[in-house]
């Protein structure tokens, strides 16, 4: 991290034994200990904090993503049953207006009867036999 070597710690101890002395020299060191574990304490709660704030992040994300996926699977159910219905209506209204259609022509056997015999026009003379 800091890429501190033995010499470097060597010559920092050996400052700091000149500069404190030998009576002060283990309560700065204590009192540095102390400080240095509050302060990996203090980064590591961080982290531990924000990891949990991003796991949350994305069981939210998971969460909305899952509720996206029903809606638009509910959305489908209704267009397919929109669909189907109208498509049962159609057919309905088709089958209604061909058999209408049907009933209104007249059959075959019925237009070659009305063919055959020619109705009796009013000028002519009605016989009696």
């Amino acid at each position: 991290m800091f890429d501190i070597g033995f010499l470097e710690l060597l010559i920092v101890a050996v400052v700091a034994l000149l500069v404190l002395g030998p009576e002060r020299l283990p309560v700065a060191i204590k009192t540095t200990a102390i400080w240095v574990s509050r302060i990996k304490r203090s980064f590591n709660s961080m982290r531990t904090e924000i990891e949990r704030e991003l796991k949350v992040d994305e069981i939210r994300q998971d969460i909305h993503n899952a509720s996206v996926m029903d809606e638009l699977k509910r959305t489908r159910e209704e267009l397919t049953q929109g669909v189907s219905d109208m498509r049962k209506s159609v057919q309905i209204d088709l089958n209604q207006s061909l058999d209408a259609e049907e009933k209104s022509k007249p059959t075959a056997a019925q237009s070659a009867v009305s063919q055959a015999s020619p109705q009796p026009s009013k000028d002519a003379p009605i016989s009696k036999s």
